[in-house]
C-alpha cells in the first residue's frame, strides 16, 4: 500500500483492516473464483497446530500421574466424549474425534483474534512488502467464506450419515414422507431442503457474526490510541484489556457451540422423523 499523503480516517482504517488478501479484486457480490488467501493460510496453519497439539498429547501420554498438559487434554477429551455420548446414539468411532477436532480447530482460529490488529501491517511495512500484502486478515472465522466452508463440510457429513444409517431408500423416503406423510411429498421435500439449508447457513453465520463483531471492536479500541492523548492511550489499554479478557469467553464459547451444533445435527441424522 502506498504511503498516503495524510493519516487515514477512522473509517478508512477500519475498511482497510477488513480487506482480504485475495487472488483478484472482487467485482460482483457473488464470485466463486475469488479465494481469500489469508483465510486459507491461517485456517490450514491453525489446523496443523491443532493436530500437532493433539499428537504430542497422545504421544506423551503416560499411565502414571499426568502432567498439566496431559491433564488438560484429557479433560477436553472426556468433555467431548460425554457430550457425544449424550447426543449420538450409535457408533461414535468417527464422530467423537471429529467433534474434538472441530472444537480445537475453531478455538485456535478464534484465538488468532488476540493478535494485535496492526502486527502484520507493521511486519510487512518493515520488510517493504506493504504493496504485496496491502490487505491481510488473520482471523479465518471472521470471514464468512471460512465459516460457511466449515458449515458446508458439516452439511456433507449430515447427508452422509443420513444415507449410512437409513440407507439411500430410507433417506429418500424420509425426504418425501416426513413430516406430513407421503401424500404431501412436494411440501415435505421443500421443508426438508429448507431445513438442511437453514442449519448450514445458521451454523456458519452464528460463528462469523460473533467473531466479526469481536474483531471490529478490537479495531475501534485500537483507534483510541491514535488520538495520542492521555485519555486515548489509557482508554485503549483499559478497554483493550477488558475486552481481551471477555473475548476469551467468546472464543471458547463459540468453539463449544459450533462443536455442540455439529453433534446435534449429526445426532439428528441418526434418528428418523
Amino acid at each position: 500500500m502506498n504511503a498516503p499523503d495524510h493519516a487515514p480516517t477512522a473509517s478508512e482504517y477500519i475498511v482497510h483492516h477488513l480487506g482480504h488478501l485475495s487472488n483478484k479484486t472482487q467485482v460482483n457480490i457473488v464470485d466463486m473464483s475469488i479465494i481469500n488467501l489469508d483465510t486459507v493460510f491461517w485456517s490450514i496453519l491453525a489446523g496443523v497446530i491443532g493436530c500437532a497439539i493433539l499428537y504430542m498429547a497422545a504421544r506423551k501420554a503416560t499411565s502414571g500421574v499426568p502432567g498439566r498438559f496431559q491433564s488438560a487434554v484429557e479433560l477436553l477429551v472426556e468433555m467431548v466424549e460425554e457430550q457425544s455420548k449424550s447426543i449420538i446414539h450409535g457408533d461414535r468411532t468417527f464422530i467423537a474425534p471429529l467433534a474434538l477436532t472441530v472444537f480445537v480447530w475453531v478455538a485456535l482460529m478464534n484465538s488468532l483474534d488476540f493478535l494485535p490488529v496492526d502486527l502484520f501491517a507493521r511486519f510487512f511495512h518493515y520488510f517493504g512488502l506493504e504493496e504485496t500484502f496491502e490487505h491481510h486478515r488473520v482471523v479465518p472465522t471472521a470471514d464468512l467464506n471460512g465459516t460457511l466452508g466449515i458449515a458446508i463440510g458439516v452439511l456433507f457429513l449430515m447427508l452422509y450419515y443420513n444415507v449410512k444409517i437409513k440407507g439411500v431408500g430410507g433417506f429418500v423416503h424420509e425426504l418425501f414422507a416426513a413430516p406430513f406423510g407421503i401424500y404431501f411429498a412436494p411440501f415435505n421435500l421443500l421443508l426438508n431442503i429448507i431445513e438442511f439449508a437453514a442449519k448450514t447457513v445458521s451454523l456458519g453465520m452464528r460463528l462469523f457474526g460473533n467473531m466479526f463483531a469481536g474483531e471490529l471492536i478490537f479495531l475501534l479500541i485500537a483507534l483510541l490510541g491514535s488520538t495520542l492523548t492521555v485519555f486515548g492511550i489509557f482508554g485503549q489499554i483499559l478497554a483493550g484489556s477488558i475486552w481481551a479478557i471477555f473475548h476469551i469467553l467468546i472464543v471458547f464459547l463459540q468453539a463449544f457451540i459450533f462443536m455442540m451444533l455439529t453433534l446435534v445435527y449429526l445426532g439428528q441424522a441418526h434418528e428418523g422423523h
